[in-house]
């Protein structure tokens, strides 16, 4: 991780992480243009900030009300961080071999569920740099900035799911939101 980076990211406060049903996770996201620069450098350490406080390994603009087509991942190899700053992405190519894996969502907490998606994906990307990239990815990287991706699209993970397993997930977090606002009153 650039070191500039880390010490933003240490100093920086935390966007708070909006939780499903938030409507705002339904938005599909803005692309990031010339005049998103400023917010977008910003955003960056907030969004690590609260990717690391929470803990997780990705996360989306959208998931704390930024409508910008801009997601972080860090996959965090034998605990070295390894951050990648993902901004107006493009999916180029998707395996037909598919796998399918538990997966989780910051904005669904304690929340999990088999999705099956593409092994395999070709993306293109900015940096926060505004250097491009077009890489393969594969494995959890593929799958997490598929993740990621459908964020930007207002897609949740738990829209590749069964209807069924879906309202479970569903009716728990709202269970678990009057549990919390109980405690609070």
């Amino acid at each position: 991780m650039d070191d500039s980076l880390v010490a933003a990211v240490s100093e920086a406060a935390p966007f708070p992480i909006l939780v499903a049903p938030d409507p705002a996770l339904r938005r599909k996201a803005n692309p990031v243009g010339p005049a998103d620069q400023a917010t977008v450098r910003a955003a960056i350490p907030r969004l690590f900030a609260a990717m690391y406080a929470a803990p997780g390994i990705g996360l989306a603009a959208p998931q704390v009300g930024l409508s910008l087509r801009l997601f972080i991942i860090d996959l965090q190899t034998d605990g070295v961080r390894d951050p990648m700053v993902v901004i107006n992405p493009e999916i180029l190519y998707r395996s037909a071999e598919v796998e399918t894996r538990e997966e989780g969502c910051l904005s669904f907490p304690g929340q999990y569920a088999d999705v099956t998606r593409p092994r395999a994906i070709r993306a293109r990307w900015l940096d926060e740099t505004g250097a491009r990239h077009e890489r393969a990815l594969e494995g959890l990287l593929a799958r997490c900035f598929q993740h990621e991706a459908d964020h930007l699209e207002g897609i949740l993970f738990v829209d590749h799911i069964s209807a069924l397993k879906r309202n479970m997930i569903l009716r728990r977090l709202a269970k678990r939101q009057r549990e919390k606002d109980a405690r609070r009153a």
